[in-house]
């Protein structure tokens, strides 16, 4: 016979009904769920800088002092809600330990979606039956969707590849199951509280918006178009999902001139100009699945595929300049209060000279060397992963053809176009930025050469 847990943590996404599991749990007495404690926008719930006496910089510094203070409570049962994009830092720990319960929430992936969305546009979170929800309704984004489907997806098969390594099992919960007495009942008893008869379900929360999904989605009829491409899959099952998509596969863009191309693009590389050159050679496609892929490549014998790595200084400049110019108001600000890049506030950021520009990537270099080493509480984002990385990743779905270095495009890709079929490689239509003169100053040259040694050594970058 098992021994009770002594913790428990709940693998939620948004929207999913985390917030009113937290609540049944947390009317027991002896139990305590403490929010998104690892969440890096927040300590345990919104407006939050401080949890349990910890700060968001002592949590920045020592996640698992954070982790062992929560969880050290004798006689009692403390938990929180994580999520795929939540501190990736403690997550090993929380797998391998045996006496920490886990329960996996998930939730029909696209109500998820429409419903976060419709969250965002109204900033109505949480609603009693006190309360009037806010009508509105959003607008589907295929590849938005897509590409959150692709996250969570791979966290779940994360969160079961090490539970049965492991040798542990999860607690499977959907949505529906949240407001069922006995299910929870049974939930409780699972953790150990047998002392507990019958457990019902918080009821300070009510569905925020129980109307049909034509009502909710502006473009109902564009949006069931875009899912015939999606291969059904329930998400509410224990992940096994068929295909596994790469996450980058939305981003590939397909040309069908000669006997056609692939280009499989890294993140803040010169995506742009290179779809630019493609469209003067044919017609180009874009948002593809792995499925649309698949039926590409067969009904284009002979095609070849194709990415173009970027100097690692170029390309973290590039991500410097989309989280000034096009990053979420909430990313700067955890950049200004936690990783030490001091920005200005945001109506101050056009106003900024290039000295000081080059001051504040300085320290975004920095910044980049602790996120790549696993030493902050933010993921790596895709726009400044490795490249290496990056390209590992594109291997589970399409191995490319050649690896281009920006620099020797005019050189390489008439080669590639002439293994493709194409007598003429349309360079005419190949408009280059090369790296900005300004940026080969050597601090930022040997900060950058810090953060990326990985892709210095795959790639033999100089300098």
């Amino acid at each position: 016979m098992t021994s009770p847990f002594r913790r428990f943590v709940i693998f939620a996404e948004m929207r999913t009904g985390s917030n009113l599991l937290e609540a049944t749990l947390n009317a027991l007495k002896g139990v305590t769920c403490y929010g998104e404690a690892f969440n890096p926008y927040m300590m345990g719930w919104p407006d939050k800088d401080e949890l349990q006496g910890v700060t968001r910089e002592e949590r920045e510094a020592d996640p698992m002092r954070l982790l062992k203070l929560l969880f050290d409570r004798p006689g009692h049962l403390p938990g929180f809600r994580y999520f795929h994009d939540h501190d990736p830092r403690v997550f090993d720990a929380i797998m391998n330990d045996a006496d920490c319960a886990k329960i996996i929430l998930t939730r029909n992936p696209l109500d998820s979606y429409v419903s976060t969305k419709l969250a965002w546009e109204t900033n109505q979170w949480k609603l009693n039956e006190t309360e009037t929800p806010i009508p509105a309704a959003i607008s589907y984004d295929g590849p938005e969707f897509r590409d959150m489907v692709s996250a969570v997806e791979r966290f779940q098969l994360r969160v079961m590849h090490r539970l049965q390594v492991t040798g542990q099992t999860g607690f499977w919960l959907g949505y529906e199951d949240l407001r069922d007495a006995e299910v929870m009942t049974g939930l409780v008893h699972w953790l150990g509280r047998t002392d507990v008869a019958r457990v019902e379900p918080a009821s300070d929360q009510v569905p925020q918006n129980p109307r049909e999904l034509a009502d909710k989605v502006r473009n109902f009829d564009q949006m069931q178009e875009d899912l015939h491409q999606i291969d059904p899959f329930m998400l509410r099952r224990i992940p096994n999902f068929e295909p596994r998509r790469g996450p980058s596969v939305p981003s590939f863009s397909t040309c069908d001139a000669g006997s056609g191309l692939i280009y499989m693009p890294v993140r803040c590389g010169p995506g742009p100009a290179i779809r630019a050159w493609m469209a003067g050679l044919g017609p180009v496609t874009g948002d593809l699945t792995q499925t649309s892929l698949r039926q590409w490549k067969r009904q284009h014998p002979g095609h070849r595929s194709f990415t173009v790595l970027r100097h690692p200084l170029h390309r973290a400049w590039t991500a410097f300049r989309q989280l000034l110019d096009h990053g979420s108001p909430e990313l700067r600000q955890l950049m200004r209060s936690v990783h030490r890049v001091a920005l200005p506030a945001d109506d101050a950021i056009a106003g900024l000279s290039l000295p000081d520009q080059l001051d504040l990537f300085a320290q975004f270099l920095s910044f980049l060397r602790r996120n790549l080493n696993g030493q902050t509480t933010l993921p790596t984002h895709a726009g400044w992963a490795s490249q290496s990385e990056v390209i590992a990743g594109f291997a589970r779905v399409a191995t490319p053809d050649i690896l281009i270095r920006e620099d020797r495009l005019m050189q390489d890709l008439p080669l590639l176009c002439d293994g493709a079929g194409l007598d003429d490689a349309g360079l005419a239509h190949l408009d280059l930025a090369p790296m900005p003169e300004f940026l080969r100053e050597k601090s930022l040259l040997q900060a950058a050469k810090q953060a990326y040694l990985r892709d210095y050594i795959a790639f033999g970058f100089a300098d």
